[in-house]
């Protein structure tokens, strides 16, 4: 989810925490608590830092390991036994069972979007990315507001947090139903369909429809059964040629394959240049595909430059680059 979910959530757990009667009979307690559900909520995406080196490790590693089993372990003690040390007199037991409980909900909610979490490591390093919720929904935002709301005009926070969570979980098995229906209507749509990628938007009935089959990529909307295909591609296997092999060693196209299940290319030849660009299909956006990974290469097959990352435009994509070819 995006930040500001996080924070309300972290925030709405706090009040939550007064059902405890530990945190409820102690200010100091409530105060350490409150604290350690909103920093909680926040703590595994403090990766979001990586961004300040380049797009590729940022895009590797982005809820990887500050999301794993390990991680969620060690950030409530982290914070727990920081805040204890603020406040040595709250209690330190229930202090941690909140903060976990924070650390938790934020890893599990990021599992239902469509970027997922690396939750199962060290066991695993699978994307586990369930594709129900958009990174920001204004319904849970909204309804988390809303519940805040009636805490500040006073409101008890039990029942009211105890109910809206209560109407979260029915949304969620809601979502699950839509996109049931979705993939459904795509299988109608593209008989031939193997693999299908549906991705939630910021509307409820709206979604991102990706398929692939034997011979194509098929690129469309969905408006509830409603199928819409804008773009067929044929499906070609990337060239096992020497310039490929040479690009995909780059960092930035070595980060995109990582994280994209469904893309095509396109190699152009400039003079004394080759450009070999990877363009996500999930991500269609007024008929432009804004993720790609472009490399350029010289005679030589070395690398001249190279980008990954969201680009709305080629002019844009020419200011990432230190160097774009010419005809």
């Amino acid at each position: 989810m995006d930040t500001g979910t996080h924070v309300v959530m972290g925030i709405a757990l706090g009040g939550l925490s007064l059902i405890d009667p530990v945190v409820a009979g102690s200010t100091l307690t409530t105060t350490a608590v409150i604290a350690g559900t909103i920093i909680g909520s926040q703590a595994p995406d403090i990766d979001t830092v990586l961004k300040l080196r380049n797009n590729a490790v940022y895009i590797r590693h982005h809820r990887g390991i500050t999301h794993s089993i390990p991680a969620v372990i060690l950030w409530p003690i982290l914070i727990a036994g920081v805040l204890w040390l603020i406040l040595p007199e709250a209690n330190l037991l229930h202090l941690w069972l909140w903060t976990f409980l924070a650390v938790f909900v934020h890893v599990f909610v990021d599992i239902f979007n469509s970027y997922g979490t690396q939750a199962l490591r060290p066991f695993s390093r699978k994307w586990v990315a369930l594709g129900v919720i958009n990174t920001f929904d204004p319904i849970i935002f909204g309804i988390h507001v809303v519940g805040l709301l009636f805490w500040m005009f006073g409101l008890n926070p039990v029942p009211t947090f105890l109910t809206m969570y209560a109407v979260v979980f029915v949304y969620y098995i809601l979502r699950f139903a839509v996109q049931h229906a979705v993939k459904n209507s795509v299988k109608h749509t593209i008989p031939d369909a193997d693999e299908i990628i549906v991705a939630p938007t910021m509307k409820f009935l709206q979604w991102r429809v990706a398929a692939i089959s034997k011979t194509h990529h098929y690129v469309g909307r969905a408006y509830g059964r409603s199928i819409t295909i804008y773009d067929k591609f044929e499906r070609n296997p990337l060239p096992e040629s020497e310039l490929v092999k040479a690009a995909l060693k780059d960092k930035n196209l070595s980060a995109f394959t990582s994280f994209s299940p469904i893309y095509r290319w396109e190699i152009t030849e400039f003079e004394h240049i080759y450009e070999v660009r990877l363009i996500d299909l999930r991500y269609r956006s007024n008929d432009y595909y804004p993720f790609v990974a472009v490399a350029h290469l010289n005679a030589d097959l070395e690398i001249v430059n190279s980008y990954t990352g969201w680009i709305f435009s080629e002019d844009k994509l020419h200011k990432k680059l230190d160097f774009m070819p010419h005809n």
